[in-house]
């Protein structure tokens, strides 16, 4: 498993893990969730405790709720859910609180991850300079 920091050239390696993850789980017809990630990369550490404070902590738009069993998207093609889980675990792993986890690090590292892709905030609205 990545060493977790809070840099982008962590970042970009957690993208790509998760992208090999989801496709490890592909070939061996298991549920791509939060909960076969965690157990995945951290085996026996990924405890009911560590993986309920991962998705407690994912916050998402129109209060959506994601739990451990629920199917993930690909990161490719829906990346929001996938930056929320990669924060959530970044904020549990370092003991930081989620907003102290650097966000622009965490979408640039995808664009670079997936070059090909649309970045993460192409429809944010940005605030017009004067």
């Amino acid at each position: 498993m990545i060493t977790i920091e809070n840099t982008q050239e962590c970042f970009v390696q957690l993208w790509l893990q998760l992208e090999r993850t989801r496709r490890l789980f592909a070939e061996h017809y298991r549920r791509f969730c939060i909960r076969n990630i965690l157990k995945e990369w951290y085996g026996t550490r990924a405890t009911d405790d560590f993986i309920w404070e991962v998705y407690n902590r994912i916050v998402l738009d129109d209060d959506q709720q994601v739990y451990g069993y629920d199917a993930l998207p690909p990161p490719k093609l829906y990346p929001r859910k996938h930056r929320e889980f990669l924060r959530a675990l970044v904020s549990v792993v370092l003991g930081i609180g989620i907003r102290k986890v650097n966000l622009r690090a965490l979408d640039s590292a995808y664009s670079i991850a997936f070059p090909h892709s649309t970045a993460i905030n192409v429809n944010k609205k940005k605030t017009p300079t004067l």
